[in-house]
C-alpha cells in the first residue's frame, strides 16, 4: 500500500532528536524522503545541552530503516545564507521539495526581571528567525507546483504562558508570520500552517523553569495544566499532525493553528 506522503520530499529543522526526529520517523514511516537540518552545536544562552552529531545521524539511521532516503546537514538556522545553501543541495540530491517542517526552538526560564537581553536575541533568532529562514529557503523549491509550510509553534504562542517570555513571544510571532505568509503565497498553492503543542517531553528543559513553577511562583502552575487528564503530551502526537499538513489530505488547508494541545488553551 502506498503511504500518505508516498514521493514526497520534505526539509526538517531541529531533526537530530525530540520532535524533530519523531517528525522524520513518521513521515518516513508514510513514504517520504527527508532533508534533516540541526544546528549539532550547543549555545552559551541556553542551559540544556542541545543536539549532537551523533543524534543527528542516528535520526537519519531510522529514517534509512523504513527504506527513504535521509540527506543529513548540521547547519544552524539563524544563519540564512548557509541554511538556504543546504537546502538547495539537498533539495538537488532529493531531485525537489513538496514540504517544510520548521521545527528547531529553543527554550530559557526567568522572570520578567532575571531574563537577559542575550536570551531573548538567542531565542528569537533561533524560533522566529529561524523559522523565516526555514520558510525561505524552501519556498524556491515549492513556488512552481505548490506545497506546504508547517512551522511548529506552541501552546504559549496562543495562551502567554509566563516564565519564558521570550519563548511565548518568538511562538506568537511565528503564528503571525504564518498567516502572512499563508495570504501571500496561497496564489502559488503553497499552504501555510502552525501546529502548537502542548508540553512534550524532550530535551528541551531547563530547570530554571521547573524551579520557578515549584518554587516561587506555584501560583502560576494552574496556566500549564491540561484539560485532558495527561502531564505531557508524547512526540508521536505532534508528528501526526504534521504528517496530515503534508500529506494531500490537507491540501485545502492553510492559515490553521493546529492545536495538538491536550485543552491546555481552553483553561
Amino acid at each position: 500500500m502506498r503511504g500518505r506522503v508516498e514521493g514526497k520530499r520534505v526539509l526538517i529543522t531541529g531533526a537530530a532528536r525530540g520532535m524533530g526526529r519523531s517528525h522524520a520517523v513518521r513521515l518516513a514511516q508514510e513514504g517520504a524522503d527527508l532533508i534533516l537540518v540541526d544546528i549539532c552545536e550547543s549555545l552559551p544562552e541556553i542551559e540544556y545541552p542541545l543536539s549532537t552529531t551523533e543524534e543527528l545521524a542516528e535520526t537519519a539511521r531510522l529514517v534509512n530503516a523504513q527504506g527513504r532516503h535521509a540527506i543529513t546537514k548540521v547547519v544552524d538556522v539563524r544563519d540564512g545564507n548557509a541554511l538556504t545553501a543546504a537546502v538547495d543541495e539537498g533539495v538537488e540530491e532529493l531531485g525537489g521539495l513538496e514540504a517544510s517542517v520548521a521545527n528547531a526552538g529553543v527554550l530559557t526560564g526567568g522572570t520578567w526581571d532575571t531574563t537577559t537581553a542575550e536570551q531573548w536575541r538567542t531565542v528569537v533568532d533561533v524560533n522566529l528567525i529561524g523559522c523565516w529562514n526555514t520558510c525561505r529557503a524552501a519556498i524556491p523549491h515549492l513556488i512552481e507546483r505548490g506545497g506546504s509550510l508547517i512551522n511548529i509553534s506552541s501552546s504559549a504562542g496562543l495562551k502567554g504562558s509566563p516564565l519564558h517570555t521570550p519563548y511565548t513571544a518568538s511562538k506568537a510571532g511565528v503564528v503571525g508570520m504564518s498567516k502572512a505568509l499563508a495570504n501571500e503565497l496561497a496564489a502559488a498553492n503553497i499552504r501555510v500552517n502552525t501546529v502548537h503543542p502542548t508540553g512534550v517531553p524532550t530535551g528541551m528543559q531547563p530547570a530554571s523553569l521547573h524551579s520557578l513553577l515549584h518554587d516561587k511562583r506555584a501560583d502560576l502552575g494552574p496556566i500549564f495544566q491540561n484539560a485532558l487528564p495527561i502531564v505531557m503530551a508524547e512526540a508521536i502526537d505532534i508528528s501526526n499532525a504534521v504528517l496530515f499538513l503534508v500529506s494531500d489530505e490537507a491540501r485545502y488547508v492553510t492559515g490553521l493553528e493546529f492545536k495538538v494541545d491536550a485543552g491546555v488553551t481552553i483553561r
